[in-house]
C-alpha cells in the first residue's frame, strides 16, 4: 500500500500532508489569479454574442445601396465581377431589395425597416459594413467565426476568454451557449467547444424555454447537508481513483461542485417571474413570435449581472430556420427579424438602463452576408467578400458605420476588416491582448487569430 494511501496516519505525517497539499492549492489559487489579469485596462468585462446563423443579408438591414435597386433585374455589371469571379450558367440578375432604409438617432445611422426596433438603438451600434472571410460554406465559415480557423478542432472565443480572464462568477459558469431550441447549427457542437484547451474551458449549453437549467432544484427529502456529503464523498471516491494529470476527470469534478454552487446559490438567475412584467413585456415574452429568443436574451442579461464572463445566444438551426435566403429573401428575413428584433433592442436598453453596457461588450452577426445577385428568382447566396456585423457597448464607439462595401454590396472595398480583425477587437475590449493569449498545443503556440489582426481603431 502506498504511504499516501494508509488509513491511519501520525501527527508528523498529517502535518507533512497538510502543508504540501492545502499550501500547495492555495498557491496555485494564488498563481492562477495573478495570471488571469488583462494584459491591459479592459474597457468589457463580459461579451454576449448574438449569432444569426445563416447569414443575415447586409442589403436588407444596415447596408443601404440605392444603385442595387436601380439596376434591379439586370445583369451584374462588369465593373463589379473581377476577373476570379466565374459564372457557369451566366451572369445572375441583381436583385433589389424591398426594404425601405432611414437615417435613426443623433447619429443619423441608417438601418433598414426590417428592425425598426433595433433602430431606436442606433446611437449604441458601432456598424462594421466591410467585413469578410475566407469560407462561403456554412460549416466552414461559422467555425472560423467561433474560433478563427475554417477547420473544426480549434477553440472558441468563448473558450479563449475564460482562459486569458477566468470567470467572475464562483455559482455560475464563465461560458453559456444558448442554442436554437429548433436545432443546432450546420458546424454542430464543437463550434462552440474548447478543444484542446483544458476541458475547464468548455462552454455550459442551456435549454430553452422555462427552464434553461435542468434538476435545479434539490430534490424532494434531500437536505442541503446531505447533498454536501454526497458530492464530497463522490469527490473522495474520484480523487482516490484519478489519474495523474486527467483533465477531463478533473473538469468532471469541477463540474459537480459547480451544480451544486448553482443549485444553492444561483436559482434566483434562472427565475424570470422576479423580473416586472413591463420588462418581460418588453423583451417580447408571452408572444408566441418573440418568446423564446426573448427568454434568451434577458437571461444573457442576467447572466453578465452576475458575473459570467461570454453568453453566446443563437437565432438559428437548421434548414429553414436559419437566415439562409436562397429561396425568398422577404419571405425568411421578416419572419426570422420578427424573432429578434425586439429582444435584442430591449436587452441593449436593458443593459444601458443598468449601467452594465459600458462594461458588456454586445456583438451582432452571422457566419457571412448574402449576394447582391438574386438565387431562384427571389433568394440570395451566401457572400464572404462583404457584410456587415456591429458592436455595442464595452468601449465601443456608438452610431458609427465602419468601412464600406462596393455600390451593389458584394465587395468590401474601403477597410475591410476579417473576421480575424472582429476576433482581435473582442479581446482588446476585455483587454487581452492576440499574442499573449496562446497555448501550446502539439509544438505550436496557438491563438485564436492565427495571423495578425488589427484592432477595428474606427469603432473604438
Amino acid at each position: 500500500m502506498s504511504n499516501h494511501s494508509k488509513p491511519t496516519r501520525n501527527r508528523r505525517e498529517f502535518l507533512t500532508d497538510a502543508f504540501c497539499g492545502l499550501g500547495s492549492l492555495a498557491f496555485g489559487a494564488m498563481l492562477k489569479a495573478e495570471t488571469r489579469k488583462p494584459n491591459f485596462p479592459a474597457k468589457a468585462k463580459s461579451v454576449i454574442f448574438l449569432f444569426m446563423a445563416g447569414g443575415p443579408s447586409q442589403m436588407e438591414t444596415f447596408d443601404p445601396k440605392p444603385l442595387l435597386n436601380k439596376l434591379d433585374g439586370q445583369p451584374l455589371p462588369a465593373s463589379f465581377r473581377p476577373a476570379k469571379r466565374q459564372f457557369i450558367n451566366g451572369t445572375p440578375k441583381l436583385l433589389g431589395t424591398k426594404r425601405a432604409f432611414k437615417q435613426h438617432g443623433k447619429s443619423g445611422l441608417w438601418v433598414s425597416d426590417l428592425l425598426p426596433h433595433t433602430a431606436t438603438c442606433a446611437d449604441d451600434l458601432a456598424v462594421i459594413r466591410s467585413c469578410q472571410a475566407d469560407a462561403f460554406i456554412h460549416s466552414s465559415a461559422q467555425y472560423q467565426l467561433f474560433t478563427g480557423r475554417i477547420l473544426p478542432g480549434f477553440p472558441s472565443m468563448g473558450s479563449w476568454s475564460i482562459f486569458g480572464l477566468g470567470s467572475q462568477s464562483e455559482s455560475l459558469p464563465g461560458y453559456v451557449v444558448m442554442p436554437d431550441p429548433f436545432g443546432t447549427i450546420e458546424a454542430g457542437q464543437p463550434v462552440y467547444a474548447n478543444a484542446f484547451l483544458p476541458a475547464v474551458y468548455q462552454p455550459n449549453v442551456f435549454r430553452g424555454g422555462e427552464k434553461p437549467v435542468l434538476n435545479l432544484e434539490m430534490p424532494e427529502g434531500v437536505t442541503l447537508a446531505q447533498r454536501r456529503n454526497t458530492l464530497k464523498f463522490i469527490r473522495e471516491i474520484d480523487e482516490a481513483t484519478m489519474p495523474p494529470g486527467d483533465d477531463e476527470f478533473s473538469a468532471r469534478l469541477s463540474t459537480y461542485d459547480l451544480a451544486f454552487k448553482m443549485q444553492t446559490e444561483a436559482p434566483a438567475v434562472f427565475d424570470m417571474a422576479n423580473e416586472p412584467a413591463h420588462i418581460r413585456a418588453s423583451y417580447g415574452i408571452g408572444d408566441a413570435v418573440t418568446d423564446d429568443f426573448g427568454r434568451r436574451c434577458l437571461m444573457a442579461r442576467r447572466l453578465v449581472e452576475k458575473g459570467v464572463r461570454f453568453v453566446t445566444v443563437v437565432s438559428g438551426g437548421p434548414a429553414i430556420s436559419q437566415w439562409d435566403a436562397h429561396d425568398d429573401i422577404e419571405e425568411n428575413h421578416l419572419r426570422m427579424a420578427a424573432r429578434v428584433d425586439k429582444p435584442i433592442a430591449a436587452m441593449l436598453k436593458d443593459l444601458k438602463q443598468r449601467g452594465l453596457l459600458d462594461s458588456t461588450l454586445v456583438v451582432w452577426g452571422g457566419e457571412f452576408g448574402r449576394t447582391p445577385e438574386a438565387q431562384g428568382g427571389k433568394g440570395r447566396d451566401h457572400n464572404n467578400t462583404g457584410f456587415t456585423m456591429w458592436m455595442a457597448g464595452g468601449g465601443v464607439k456608438g452610431g458609427v458605420a465602419e468601412g464600406t462595401t462596393d455600390e451593389v454590396g458584394l465587395y468590401a472595398v474601403e477597410r475591410p476588416h476579417h473576421l480575424r480583425n472582429i476576433h482581435t477587437t473582442i479581446l482588446h475590449q476585455l483587454g487581452l491582448d492576440q499574442d499573449a493569449l496562446n497555448y501550446l498545443h502539439q509544438g505550436r503556440r496557438e491563438r485564436l487569430t492565427e495571423i495578425q489582426g488589427e484592432v477595428i481603431k474606427g469603432i473604438v
